[in-house]
């Protein structure tokens, strides 16, 4: 490895860091998060990506391509930056000095011989043996068995199979982060989180709806239950979860009430030996197969009480299949009333094959033992569901990655097989630099989510965790977009999967906090705060 190329590296990725810390003290000394939202959103996106660069630095030390894929990640990074602190220099501020050695870089880095260099060396994933067999196991399972399903389930809005959950289980995917002591897998050592976000990349490579996605819910009930659950509800609930026996749905988004959780207006009350919850839910993916809802419902009839007056509930019910559900069953107290859950799938452009359900609630009666943390528990379900999404994010993070190494592996196959105006798409300069910009990003993205995965088990990360969605969702976009236009006009047609990894890529930013709110409400907030 050229060390001087290296520390070259480092001193910009250091410079990097300076200005990203310059720019919050800058914003907290001119500017106002609520008024200011425009900076303080690139602010978000621009410490996101130096975080993500940080990361690509200590892959640059394994070796001379992982050098060279980080200088062109980083490469990218500069340019961000350098592009943002244009007129508004009395926040990205840079003295001369320090913008000619981004220049220079820059003028190595971007240049687009060199990246071109990159359009087919993806690059290792730099994993020990232990992963490298995990990683195995579950990509052999996307490409045996999500791979043939997936195109037809997405064209047609199928569910599920259920030979593909049963699977699942029997391989633990859902068991990853449970402890053993419960029937899980996870050990308690640092490699839990790690061991989660390599199985989710490599079934979201597979698909998105029925891969990686399967076991997000599982994941964020298991944390939840883990966090804030009795004994007596983590020793009936999660051996079930991690066995795949049952499935779960999160509701917890309203109709009225997306990011800003606080505020939901679905009420549980008490009723005799059990409570009533009366409420509209949706973005309820699962809802229909779900053996159990994990539901936020109010507890206390003081709004003002904000998110403290918020209560998690298990919600069983029958497991149904379809675009649409209907059940019934006496309220306790209410003998002459009928309590009712209605579930309507939202038809949606892609992240097909769960369904996302709008789910009306109402009357419906639930005993005391499903309210987790029995009475400790009440007005502490937001803290236990952030747990979960806490981990949520991570995890859409490794589904990104899946989906982007996916988009830009078909890209790579058809950009070599096609031929136009006399010779093959991948001759063209230009598409070598778009495949190598995308091998650039998606390894970055990969080592950001491991490095974040490795925080997380420490007990640390919750901010990173945000940041790492919020970079690697956009570049998916990006990513799955660029895949879908060096295929042309097929890559428009669905027969061609990557049409259905560009749509699949759309929900990332949108999902387990909208884009918006996390660089606002999360990252940008979490930075200024801190200082």
């Amino acid at each position: 490895m050229n060390s001087s190329n290296l520390a070259e590296l480092e001193g910009i990725v250091t410079l990097c860091n300076s200005v990203v810390d310059r720019s919050i003290e800058n914003f907290n000394k001119y500017l106002s998060l609520d008024a200011d939202q425009t900076i303080a959103y690139d602010l978000a996106h621009i410490a996101s990506s130096v975080q993500a660069a940080n990361s690509a630095l200590n892959y640059a030390r394994k070796g001379d391509l992982h050098l060279r894929l980080a200088q062109a990640f980083v490469g990218d990074v500069t340019h961000q930056i350098v592009s943002s602190s244009l007129g508004r220099e009395y926040i990205f501020a840079t003295n001369a000095s320090e913008y000619d050695s981004f220049q220079q870089f820059l003028s190595k880095y971007r240049e687009p011989n060199f990246v071109a260099s990159l359009a087919d060396t993806p690059g290792d994933r730099g994993l020990k043996d232990e992963f490298e067999l995990l990683q195995d196991t579950f990509r052999r399972f996307a490409e045996q068995k999500l791979l043939p399903i997936a195109d037809e389930i997405h064209r047609r809005n199928l569910d599920v199979p259920e030979e593909i959950i049963s699977e699942l289980g029997e391989m633990g995917a859902f068991g990853l982060s449970i402890p053993e002591e419960y029937g899980g897998f996870a050990s308690g050592g640092g490699n839990d989180y790690l061991a989660m976000v390599i199985a989710t990349e490599e079934l979201s490579r597979g698909s998105l709806g029925i891969g990686g996605s399967l076991i997000t819910r599982p994941e964020i009930l298991a944390r939840a239950l883990l966090r804030g659950g009795t004994e007596e509800q983590k020793m009936r609930w999660l051996p079930k979860l991690a066995s795949g026996e049952i499935m779960n749905a999160v509701a917890v988004t309203e109709p009225d009430f997306g990011s800003d959780v606080a505020n939901i207006t679905t009420t549980a009350t008490r009723d005799g030996t059990g409570w009533l919850i009366n409420g509209v839910k949706t973005w309820c993916t699962f809802a229909g197969r779900a053996d159990v809802l994990m539901l936020l419902a109010r507890t206390d009839s003081d709004r003002s009480m904000a998110h403290k007056g918020l209560s998690l509930f298990m919600i069983e019910k029958e497991r149904l299949s379809g675009h649409e559900f209907f059940l019934e069953s006496p309220s306790s107290a209410m003998k002459e009333t009928i309590g009712k859950i209605e579930g309507r799938a939202i038809d949606t452009l892609g992240y097909r094959g769960m369904h996302s359900y709008e789910v009306s609630i109402q009357n419906w009666w639930v005993p005391n033992e499903s309210l987790v943390g029995g009475e400790e528990g009440l007005g502490k379900g937001f803290y236990f569901q952030m747990e979960g999404f806490g981990n949520g994010r991570i995890q859409t993070a490794a589904r990104a990655v899946g989906v982007m190494q996916a988009a830009y592996e078909l890209a790579l196959k058809y950009a070599r097989q096609r031929t136009v105006f006399g010779q093959h798409v991948f001759d063209y300069q230009l598409t070598r630099v778009k495949l190598g910009r995308m091998a650039a990003h998606i390894q970055a993205a990969r080592q950001l989510s491991y490095d974040v995965a490795s925080m997380m088990a420490k007990g640390e990360g919750a901010l990173q965790a945000s940041m790492v969605k919020a970079y690697v969702c956009k570049a998916a976009e990006w990513v799955t977009r660029e895949a879908m236009q060096i295929h042309g006009g097929m890559g428009y047609a669905e027969e061609f999967t990557v049409s259905r990894l560009f749509v699949d890529a759309r929900v990332l930013s949108i999902f387990e906090g909208t884009d918006e709110t996390l660089a606002l409400k999360v990252i940008a907030r979490g930075l200024l705060d801190a200082r």
